[in-house]
């Protein structure tokens, strides 16, 4: 394995794989403030030449952290075809990029049995914005909860009705006033200001409630931390469509998130048994480059590799939704509009290429130097990826969370400007409430969570519907 190469009459030597992987990725501020990477662009292209001579052997050889130290490094290698993977271990990072641009869908999806998180990260920092979406494209993924999501021709959308205080009658005004836009066909799903069991289950209940008595197909979700859902299935206290979890590249990284894989492996076991949805796929995880850094469980290894190992993470357990939440972290990790823009890209590309359902929240935090206009390039890039599906939230702005991401307007502006629609069971009953037209447009009835008003019932929290 030869890990240097010659640009300008200077000769750029590399110490291991993880340096090359790092010295390859497009410029983070985060890779920068770690102190991993390239000095500059003609170091950043030297080391893509000597990563694009690799072959897919050489960086299953050698992952990031090593097999030994590592639970999600066992449960990524551990879960590789052999039969597949010899028939693509030779080739090089180059040849791969090539074989993923030029082979019809069948051919792609027939690899992602072999391959790891370091081949995928790697083949990912040879592709230019424009490749990212033209192969994603290519990798469709569906998956099965109580509806499916990501079928040819849809973008779905998570209704996100935070609240700042947990109050169910302002958590259910956002769910209505979604709703009323088409949105929410991915799920209903809240990021909790308390992680209780209590206050988890009850607003589960709330919207159960709804979605029984509006005849919503759809599936529900409370974000809270996966050993608070594990108890309230336990306890049999609330119907649960999917469980949540954020995940982390590394055993160490997972460790400040309270997880790891056995705790995972338990909750998915525990899902299985007392889930409420129909489908195969219940489980929900987010992601977003950065966050290993952030608590030091990088192991020197960048953003964008330690993202890919959160896929084939979640790939262990079959996943209905995946997304990362992009611009999150801030700009200690992704410092601008740019920065958040490329990452948006890569990391929907590498979640399809392992073979999950992949959306993303296309948002920025407000101390980054990003605005509206990126967030809405990097949505219409997405959805010329096939993105499976993004957030809905009023006005964009989340009260409790403090970020700018997507609203319900730009769900409906999307999926006008391609032609896609919801899901199809969800689109026949939003056609059926007159939301929505036979051609998936919003309808002059959009917006209106009146609708959903019977003038003789009260909800939790004393607001009269």
């Amino acid at each position: 394995m030869k890990l240097k190469t010659n640009l300008f009459g200077q000769t750029y030597s590399f110490n291991d794989v993880k340096e090359v992987l790092a010295k390859a990725n497009e410029e983070k501020s985060g890779d920068m403030l770690a102190g991993i990477a390239a000095s500059g662009n003609v170091e950043r292209v030297a080391a893509k030449v000597v990563l694009a001579d690799m072959t897919l052997k050489d960086l299953r050889e050698n992952p990031v952290v090593s097999y030994e130290e590592d639970d999600i490094t066992r449960a990524d290698q551990d879960a590789v075809s052999d039969t597949v993977y010899q028939q693509i271990k030779g080739y090089t990072v180059g040849e791969f990029r090539e074989f993923l641009l030029r082979e019809p869908p069948e051919k792609l999806r027939a690899v992602r049995p072999g391959l790891t998180a370091e081949m995928v990260a790697g083949v990912t920092k040879l592709m230019s914005n424009m490749d990212l979406v033209y192969a994603a494209r290519k990798l469709p993924v569906e998956a099965t909860c109580n509806t499916t999501i990501g079928r040819p021709g849809t973008l779905s959308s998570r209704l996100q009705p935070n609240h700042a205080t947990d109050n169910p009658a302002g958590i259910m005004a956002s769910v209505m006033e979604g709703i009323s836009y088409g949105v929410g066909d991915a799920v209903i799903g809240l990021n909790p200001a308390v992680d209780t069991i209590d206050s988890v289950a009850s607003i589960l209940r709330e919207f159960d409630a709804f979605m029984q008595k509006w005849q919503i197909p759809t599936q529900n979700c409370v974000l809270a931390h996966v050993t608070t859902q594990m108890k309230v299935l336990e306890k049999n206290l609330a119907p649960m469509d999917l469980m949540f979890q954020s995940l982390a590249g590394s055993e160490t990284a997972s460790r400040a998130f309270g997880i790891n894989v056995s705790l995972m492996d338990e909750a998915y076991a525990i899902m299985r048994e007392k889930k409420n949805s129909a489908g195969e796929n219940f489980m929900y995880f987010e992601t977003g480059q950065g966050s290993e850094l952030s608590s030091d469980g990088h192991h020197g290894a960048d953003q964008l590799v330690m993202e890919a190992r959160c896929y084939a993470f979640a790939k262990r357990y079959h996943p209905f939704l995946v997304n990362t939440v992009v611009g999150f972290i801030g700009p200690e990790y992704l410092y601008d509009g740019r920065q958040m823009i490329r990452a948006g890209l890569e990391d929907h590309f590498m979640g399809k290429l392992t073979g999950i359902p992949m959306g993303c929240d296309v948002c920025y935090t407000n101390h980054m130097r990003a605005d509206q206009n990126d967030l809405e390039n990097l949505a219409m890039m997405l959805a010329m990826a096939d993105c499976n599906y993004i957030m809905g939230i009023p006005g964009g702005d989340d009260v409790m969370l403090m970020y700018q991401t997507t609203s319900y307007h730009d769900v409906a502006s999307l999926r006008r400007l391609t032609g896609k629609k919801p899901i199809d069971e969800f689109a026949r009953r939003m056609q059926e409430l007159e939301i929505l037209d036979e051609a998936g447009n919003l309808t002059a009835k959009a917006g209106d969570p009146s609708l959903f008003f019977t003038g003789n019932e009260t909800l939790s929290g004393g607001m009269a519907v």
